[in-house]
């Protein structure tokens, strides 16, 4: 077999196809971008997943939001990673902090060997962590549950993914990224996926305020079923989103798509037990699916870097620690109704936390270079690495997002919450022309008899007491 790719400065696109070969200096390593570029295909199935599962914990009468969302957000990032967001996370030139425009507008992203991988041409690559950023978006987006309106939430998402997870992904991924260099251990996105989501659909909800409606009255998912279905897909795709990241077809990547399927199941046990004591003996399909996507964001961190049994560790001990973080918005008097800080935040430091205790050099160097250790190996120091990794991105995402949104609250036309009438209507029907969830006939005609009886019962009211007041004007006439 030849020697692997290298790039050539002299020829940052990879070189002219109408002059010279470009796929010959790919031979023999072919392998490695068809497993990678198939691995994007089945991450893009996280997109809609999300949708679905939001949509199902939401009433019925915002669920079409969160559907739209889970499209439009995708195509909103994809623009803003092929404008600059690909340049400012991955750019050859990036700081330890964040890239210049070296790559603006998909300048030279072609074939040649990707920054993350030589055997992955940077087309491949620059795809693969697009539906990184979009999925990453799509989970922040969801702190604006049932009040938030869609426009503005789009343009959050925009620039969202421009001033902070484009910069936590160069400080994590970018060889010249400060948290890269430490090292703090992030095998597929605890810090920039998970950490950052969970810190900023925290400041989402913060910002909007709370519901209208009393929380307690809406805990309630209106679909069971699209939740199931969500969760299916997000699972599914969490294959390509751990398994792809060590960048290449080798066994470390079959390793770590075996502990994401691992973490998932022990996460879906550990939150179940969890609502078996806490409701005498009764289980939750919602509850199961919650605990197997708290598996996947712990071990996101870790997939690449642990043991298979330490991988089941790490997913039950996420869930629990989720699970028994119920009342997290009566703690912090903030309503995120979807939970996105419960299982991303909380989750991805839990993840972070662990992969410096278990990392081990005998996974990790499963691709031939990587050595990298934790505290099972002797290495404690890297626990703390791992907390400065935490510290960072949690105070960066939750207090640039916040200044974001605040900006845009008082931008004109992008106010960030609908009425408290369409609150109570429900976002598809203050959103959306001639568009629902499910048939609505019956609830209409209902709606509709329950406003006729309202109307009857007033008029009869009023007609009741203009009687008694016409009579009262008789009895006082007859008395003079």
């Amino acid at each position: 077999m030849s020697s692997a790719p290298e790039f050539d400065p002299l020829h940052p696109d990879g070189g002219d196809p109408r002059s010279v070969d470009v796929n010959a200096q790919y031979a023999g390593y072919e392998y490695h971008y068809i497993y990678l570029v198939f691995c994007a295909f089945i991450v893009w199935l996280i997109i809609p997943g999300i949708g679905l599962l939001y949509g199902g914990l939401a009433r019925r009468k915002s669920a079409l939001s969160l559907l739209f969302q889970s499209i439009v957000v995708a195509a909103v990032v994809t623009f803003q990673w092929m404008f600059w967001g690909y340049s400012l996370a991955y750019s050859r030139t990036a700081g330890p902090f964040i890239g210049d425009l070296a790559n603006f507008g998909m300048k030279n992203v072609v074939v040649a060997p990707s920054i993350g991988s030589a055997v992955i041409p940077e087309i491949v690559f620059c795809l693969y962590q697009l539906l990184f950023c979009a999925c990453t978006v799509q989970i922040v987006v969801g702190g604006a549950f049932e009040r938030g309106r869609i426009l503005p939430s789009l343009v959050f998402g925009f620039f969202w993914a421009t001033v902070v997870y484009c910069p936590v992904a160069c400080w994590t991924w970018n060889p010249n990224g400060w948290l890269f260099n430490l090292p703090s251990l992030d095998f597929a996105g605890g810090g920039p996926v998970h950490v950052a989501s969970g810190w900023s659909a925290l400041a989402y909800a913060f910002v909007l305020g709370k519901r209208k409606t009393k929380v307690e009255k809406l805990r309630k998912p209106h679909n069971t079923t699209l939740v199931f279905l969500g969760t299916v897909l997000i699972w599914f795709g969490w294959f390509g989103f751990n398994g792809g990241s060590a960048l290449n077809g080798g066994l470390r990547s079959m390793y770590a798509a075996f502990n994401t399927n691992t973490a998932a199941s022990t996460g879906a046990l550990g939150w179940v037990m969890v609502d078996y004591i806490r409701h005498r003996g009764k289980f939750s399909v919602v509850g199961a699916c919650e605990g197997a996507i708290a598996g996947l964001v712990g071990i996101t961190p870790a997939a690449g870097y642990v043991s298979v049994w330490l991988a089941a560790v790490i997913g039950f001990l996420t869930a629990i620690v989720c699970a028994l973080c119920n009342n997290l918005n009566d703690w912090l008097h903030i309503d995120e109704g979807m939970d996105v800080f419960k299982l991303h935040g909380i989750g991805g430091m839990m993840g972070s936390f662990l992969t410096g205790l278990f990392a081990t050099s005998a996974v990790s160097s499963l691709d031939g270079a990587t050595m990298a250790s934790g505290a099972i190996d002797g290495n404690g120091r890297q626990v703390g690495l791992q907390f400065a990794e935490i510290t960072a991105i949690s105070a960066y995402s939750f207090t640039v997002s916040c200044a974001l949104l605040l900006l845009m609250k008082y931008i004109p036309g992008l106010h960030l919450r609908v009425s408290d009438e369409a609150e109570e209507l429900g976002l598809d029907l203050d959103q959306f022309f001639d568009e629902e969830i499910g048939d609505w006939s019956i609830y209409h005609e209902l709606e509709k008899k329950r406003y006729e009886d309202a109307a009857q019962t007033i008029m009869g009211a009023r007609e009741e007491a203009q009687t008694s007041s016409d009579e009262n004007v008789k009895g006082n006439a007859k008395a003079y």
